[in-house]
């Protein structure tokens, strides 16, 4: 049996690569997809708005309950303030959600926890096999080189980003703050200018690149004496991120409630984490 599913921000994107890859695939049923109510393709047939999602006929809708059949799970890759209203609609109508927005606030992940209490969801800064495996290792670097390496994340997006740090570079700073046993709000350092002077051990550092088309770069380096270790993910689209979505979908499926990360999904939870 299919899992109905729903989709915000259907024309972003996101949206549109998670749609254009369950259009193609026999697990997925697309109920409807969401945009914001003043978006000229409420009401249109997916098909004619997004040529690419050929044959589906489930209009763009803007909200939950405007959509029958009634999804299973809603992927939502939006901004906080639109993720919190679906997030209302999902527990009203007991729906799970895959939520991959990034910029959320600590009040704002709280809402979201809480939520989990009553609907399953699953949430990540980044969705692709390849990233998580790298948040894996960078802990498992992070500990064995200890605070004698010094460790600067660097990344980079395309122009249109909104929030900085990414979601996903936080994560890394966060794996690395676990390694370490502390906590990263207290050791992170943001870009540098001007006579900071020396730079202090055990810190992490953060700088953003934005510019272009670039997809999402990730490079964690660990420096010491006489060595560094870099390591680097590279996303060369955005399926690699709409297939994660997917299959965490199909994860959430079933599931009355409870919260999630992609570790759960792919099965790489470490013992006793």
């Amino acid at each position: 049996m299919s899992v109905r599913l729903a989709v915000s921000g259907a024309t972003g994107r996101m949206g549109h690569t998670i749609l254009e890859l369950a259009s193609r695939d026999p697990q997925f049923e697309i109920t409807g997809a969401l945009e914001n109510a003043s978006h000229p393709s409420i009401g249109k047939p997916l098909h004619e708005v997004l040529p690419s999602v050929s044959k589906v006929q489930a209009p763009v809708a803007p909200a939950l309950s405007r959509m029958s059949p009634k999804p299973d799970v809603l992927i939502d890759f939006t901004q906080p303030q639109a993720t919190l209203g679906y997030l209302q609609e999902a527990q009203n109508l007991g729906l799970g959600m895959v939520i991959g927005t990034t910029g959320c606030n600590e009040k704002e992940k709280e809402q979201i926890r809480e939520a989990s209490k009553k609907i399953p969801i699953m949430m990540a800064s980044n969705m692709s096999v390849g990233m998580n495996l790298l948040f894996a290792l960078v802990e498992e670097a992070a500990g064995k080189l200890g605070t004698g390496y010094d460790v600067e994340i660097v990344e980079a997006h395309h122009h249109f980003k909104k929030d900085a740090p990414s979601g996903s570079a936080l994560s890394l700073g966060e794996a690395v703050a676990r390694a370490w046993k502390v906590n990263v709000k207290d050791v992170a350092t943001h870009g540098r200018e001007g006579l900071v002077g020396e730079r202090k051990s055990g810190t992490i550092g953060f700088h953003a690149l934005r510019g272009g088309d670039i997809v999402g770069d990730h490079t964690v380096l660990f420096a010491g004496p006489g060595e560094r270790l870099e390591l680097t993910h590279r996303a060369h689209s955005r399926e690699a991120f709409a297939q994660g979505a997917l299959k965490a979908a199909l994860f959430l499926s079933g599931k009355k409630n409870g919260f999630y990360d992609m570790w759960d999904v792919l099965g790489l939870r470490p013992a006793g984490r």
